[in-house]
């Protein structure tokens, strides 16, 4: 049988390699800490487990339109007008089978065959393979920490080109955990629109934003944007995977209850205190943070100070200390020899414990004088 060359062709996901590797050390008895997969220790809030065991009761369950259920999508669209600052009318809303879905249909209808597309790098590595599956040009344009690991719109218009058709960018950032300036966001969808094309923005972390300078919440682009694709998605929608799964739907109306929300709110504040103490912990072993993320749950780890490649070390701390990590080959080109992906999503026990094993394994002691890596 014959594997297709768009296959043959797709790079291994490095996180979920490493992610097999522990699962390898757990069964020989290791107690691995795993940071490499952005995975929180706790699961949805209790009103959303409770839906989903509602709807199991053996009611049928029919498909729903392509979009998903109308009060969902009005669920929505309410929730990122109180929270992002988007006043978003609903039959906008395309409700799909998780974000990867959403990117690969909106790839689907954008991407033609030949299309020059513009990525930053380091960036998520499917949004690369994404468009590489309808057959795009990839340019990964290198950032810089002085941008927090993004895109700026003059690294646009030096990169745009005849073929350039659209650019990608997640604010905030996998693997950075940083964001985009807003202004400078929406100044380079000006200057993209300007040109003919398109930008997708990637906002599924933007809920896990810290507040601006002056205390404001986070705002989705959609404040700023108006695209309109939303009729095309439907038929991608309809001819991929018929509706998004009806259960999982029911169960999402209640992620928009004031104690779900609740729930939500606490868990981003557990999250930022997470990054402190990984932050602290990482200058404690002499690990070298060169920009401290303000969203997600991960951070960007420079470990040239150890003398290691990112790969070397990400190898050497799976089998030496039993920390799991991710090396910056899975998310590009830039840095990738130098800087490792850290997941703060796991508990602050086994943060700590990582932070420890960490520094033992970098040969750091708590006071502070490094010895040979």
């Amino acid at each position: 049988m014959r594997i297709s060359r768009r296959a043959e062709g797709i790079a291994p996901f490095y996180a979920m390699e490493f992610a097999r590797n522990a699962a390898e050390l757990e069964e020989q008895g290791h107690h691995v800490v795993k940071l490499n997969i952005g995975e929180p220790d706790f699961g949805p809030p209790p009103a959303v487990l409770a839906a989903a065991r509602e709807v199991s009761d053996g009611r049928p369950l029919a498909y729903t339109g392509a979009l998903g259920l109308p009060e969902l999508r009005i669920a929505i669209a309410d929730f990122y007008g109180r929270h992002f600052g988007a006043d978003v009318d609903p039959r906008r809303v395309a409700v799909t089978s998780g974000a990867s879905a959403a990117l690969l249909m909106t790839c689907a209808a954008l991407i033609d065959p030949g299309d020059g597309v513009l990525i930053g790098d380091p960036s998520y590595p499917c949004n690369r393979q994404f468009t590489h599956a309808f057959g795009a040009q990839v340019s990964l344009i290198e950032t810089s920490a002085e941008a927090r690991f993004q895109l700026t719109t003059d690294d646009v218009e030096r990169a745009w080109t005849d073929t350039t058709r659209g650019v990608i960018v997640a604010t905030p950032s996998n693997p950075t955990g940083t964001s985009m300036p807003y202004d400078e966001l929406v100044a380079l969808t000006d200057l993209v629109a300007a040109r003919g094309g398109w930008t997708i923005v990637d906002e599924i972390y933007l809920g896990l934003s810290d507040p601006g300078p002056d205390g404001r919440a986070p705002r989705s682009i959609l404040a700023a944007d108006t695209p309109g694709t939303v009729g095309v998605v439907e038929r991608l929608a309809q001819n991929f995977y018929v509706c998004p799964p009806t259960p999982s739907q029911y169960a999402a109306l209640a992620c928009f209850t004031p104690e779900s929300l609740a729930v939500a709110e606490d868990n981003r504040r557990e999250f930022a205190r997470r990054r402190h103490l990984v932050i602290d912990g990482l200058a404690r072993i002499g690990l070298d943070v060169p920009v401290v993320p303000d969203g997600a749950f991960y951070v960007y780890v420079d470990v040239s100070s150890t003398g290691l490649t990112a790969a070397e070390f990400c190898d050497r701390a799976l089998r030496e200390a039993h920390v799991a990590l991710t090396p910056g080959k899975d998310f590009g080109l830039a840095g990738a020899d130098r800087f490792v992906r850290l997941s703060y999503a796991a508990s602050t026990e086994d943060l700590a414990l990582a932070v420890d094993r960490l520094g033992a394994f970098v040969g750091v002691r708590s006071g502070g004088d490094a010895e040979s890596a």
